[in-house]
């Protein structure tokens, strides 16, 4: 056995590649090494801005021998088979075998492979690996063929065992592997030499690199902390920065630094994105005024005058940027308190799509679709349409062009500044949102209300222009809108149809171009309404995209189906609720079993209706049982019914499940003593009518055949 090594040392690997990076390097050279007959314990990946690292433990020393036979043609077989066979196993005529065959003599191949040393297969696997390494962006420099995201310096690849380190023997476009590196790029002590990976993770923390990047984030956010809290104050945790830092440094000293006094007027969010996005800053809180006044900086380097010109550097730029979020903040406000009307007439000139109009004329499908779903959420129509006129606005003021990921925060800042009513305002920021599956889902009536318009609007547009999500491929985020209108819909029990509201979407955008999937649907089902097709088009995707969030909650496709086919499958809200209550039933042991109790009987009834050309559907008579199973299933069925049917009425779905459940004893009973196919045809047709009644009182709460099990 042996430990397997490698460094691939080059210029700085952008931070929003690395992590993708270590992973690929990991991942192509174990499943390389794997193919080519080695095994291994365990493989760990690392990465600093200047290196990919490959730690492999437990590497076998060689692969093993390989025997393989093949097959050939008859010995009588022409010349030209047995030629071609020769050709593919690379032997010749007098090393092939002869053996008996049920078909005559024919000729067997036995191709020995000896087994192979690791190094000279390691050298080959990470040739390849870093020859086709997918890199999102690549690069070739100087004279070489090579690409790799910047110019690669040096390789690193020693196997250690029992004797000692040795180095792969391994060339890459003029680049020779060995067993040195180098630290940081100002503090290091030069290239040294390593013998493995433990010498080498020691060697380097001497040489001012932090090797993993997890500890490079603990140590940053740790310092952050520390400096924050003996100012008095608080640093706003950012995941994302955090990683991306940490992929910008090898060997972090936080710093922190104030904000100015003229800047932190601005709002929050505005200080948090100008600095995180234009400088790598974290944000800093004072918990007394709630107000954004500090941050800390992260240094590459350990400066003896403990960072004070780094920090007067940074402080400096901070300012020119601050600077301009501040101009563009005042003039925005002077646009805003006079009522945002050169934002209006601005987004008459901002393309949404070229087939789907201005922005313009989207905010006016939007804000009537709002004024027909506010009723549906509880939001008074007027705050509703204004607020949907108004949300878009701010994608025409100077600060969402600077910083386009303030777009709805800012909306809600300007329209407070323009007097309106706080719900409007809070629309503007919320209607964005839910954007991800931890995305807060908005509850107030005005913003659920805008938020549902927007994104049915958004579905219904590209589905009349054919525009349509294809396998992995969504460049207008249409499953993500999808997504949206569920989780706003199931959240805040908005009880309605959502085809008709799809409808009334479709209804208000262009008709489908002929030639497309819609025009040719129309012809096909004669429809003059083709916002009927869209819509039902894109309910089929809504159904769709709710399996994929019940499957994330437990819920199995089969049981979303066997509700599906029930009616009201567009209210999703009521589709949610019986899917979620169906499954409780079915993890139950009363559960299971009476869903295998329903398909015999469904099965047997189903046989017997084939045969006799008739549906037992009516006539089933107490008075023609014979015994007491029999009987009890009467009685059961009559106390099912008589809860189901008011659960049902009343959408309570659990007790109208349970009361199904309930009749697991009394049917698994009648099937242990009754012969329902008897020579009696009165009793027959009784006993087949009962077993109608069983299909029918299930049947009434979800369709039980299209569970599978």
């Amino acid at each position: 056995m042996a430990d397997l090594l490698i460094e691939l040392f080059s210029e700085e690997i952008p931070a929003r590649m690395q992590a993708r990076a270590r992973e690929d390097l990991k991942k192509l050279m174990t499943d390389g090494l794997v193919e080519a007959g080695l095994t291994y314990a365990s493989a760990g990946a690392f990465s600093t801005p200047r290196r990919l690292v490959l730690s492999v433990d437990g590497l076998t020393a060689e692969s093993r021998a390989v025997r393989e036979e093949r097959k050939g043609p008859n010995t009588s077989a022409p010349a030209a088979a047995v030629e071609g066979f020769l050709r593919s196993t690379g032997l010749t005529l007098d090393q092939l075998e002869r053996r008996a065959d049920k078909k005559g003599e024919v000729f067997y191949a036995v191709v020995e492979k000896p087994g192979r040393a690791a190094a000279a297969i390691v050298a080959e696997v990470l040739e390849g690996v870093i020859r086709n390494f997918p890199w999102p962006k690549s690069m070739r420099w100087g004279n070489g063929a090579l690409r790799w995201v910047r110019p690669l310096q040096s390789i690193l690849c020693i196997l250690t065992d029992e004797s000692g380190a040795h180095v792969v023997p391994l060339t890459v476009d003029g680049i020779v592997a060995g067993n040195t590196t180098e630290g940081h790029r100002f503090m290091g002590i030069g290239r040294f030499t390593v013998s493995g990976f433990d010498d080498y993770a020691v060697k380097l923390k001497r040489a001012k690199v932090v090797l993993d990047a997890a500890e490079r984030e603990a140590a940053i956010w740790q310092g952050a902390q520390n400096l924050a809290f003996a100012a008095g104050m608080e640093v706003v945790p950012d995941a994302g920065l955090l990683a991306e830092v940490a992929g910008l440094v090898e060997w972090p000293v936080p710093l922190m630094g104030r904000i100015g006094e003229d800047f932190l007027g601005l709002p929050p969010e505005v200080l948090q994105t100008s600095m995180k996005e234009h400088q790598k800053f974290f944000s800093v809180k004072n918990p007394k005024t709630g107000r954004i006044e500090g941050f800390v900086t992260v240094a590459n380097i350990e400066a003896a005058d403990g960072g004070a010109v780094i920090l007067k550097g940074n402080q400096k730029v901070l300012s020119a940027r601050l600077s301009d979020a501040k101009f563009f903040w005042e003039n925005d406000l002077r646009v805003a308190k006079a009522g945002m009307g050169e934002w209006v007439e601005g987004l008459k000139a901002v393309t949404f799509h070229n087939k789907l109009g201005s922005q313009a004329e989207r905010v006016e499908r939007i804000a009537a679709l709002t004024r027909e779903i506010a009723p549906l959420v509880g939001a008074v129509a007027d705050d509703a349409e204004r607020a949907a006129r108004l949300a878009k606005l701010d994608l025409r003021s100077a600060m969402v062009g600077e910083f386009p990921e303030l777009q709805g925060v800012m909306g809600r800042y300007y329209a407070l500044e323009a007097g309106e009513k706080a719900a409007v305002a809070d629309a503007a920021r919320d209607h964005y949102s839910p954007l991800g599956p931890s995305d807060v889902v908005p509850t107030d009536p005005v913003s659920v209300a805008v938020a549902l318009a927007d994104k049915i609007d958004t579905l219904t547009g590209f589905w009349a222009i054919d525009e349509k999500p294809t396998g992995s491929k969504d460049p207008y985020a249409l499953r993500r809108a999808a997504l949206g209108v569920i989780r706003l819909v199931v959240a805040n029990g908005v009880r309605s149809s959502l085809l008709t509201m799809i409808k009334h979407a479709a209804s208000r955008h262009p008709e489908p171009t002929k030639g497309s999937s819609a025009w040719g649907a129309n012809e096909i089902l004669g429809e003059k309404d083709l916002g009927w097709f869209v819509a039902r088009d894109a309910l089929e995707f809504f159904h769709d995209r709710l399996k994929v969030t019940l499957r994330d909650q437990g819920v199995s496709h089969d049981i979303i189906d066997a509700c599906l086919a029930m009616p009201g499958n567009d209210d999703l809200a009521l589709l949610v609720k019986r899917a979620t209550a169906l499954a409780a039933t079915l993890k139950t042991e009363d559960g299971a079993n009476l869903l295998q109790g329903f398909k015999r009987a469904n099965n047997i009834l189903a046989q017997a209706e084939a045969k006799d050309g008739v549906e037992y559907s009516y006539g089933a008579d107490i008075k023609f049982a014979e015994t007491d199973e029999e009987r009890a299933l009467f009685v059961a069925l009559d106390a099912a019914e008589a809860t189901i049917t008011p659960a049902m009425a009343a959408e309570d779905f659990a007790a109208a499940m349970a009361a199904m459940a309930s009749l697991r004893a009394p049917i698994d009973a009648f099937f242990t003593a009754v012969q329902v196919n008897s020579d009696n045809p009165v009793i027959r047709r009784n006993r087949l009518n009962l077993l109608h009644r069983i299909r029918a009182v299930c049947s009434g709460v979800a369709d039980l055949t299209r569970i599978e099990g």
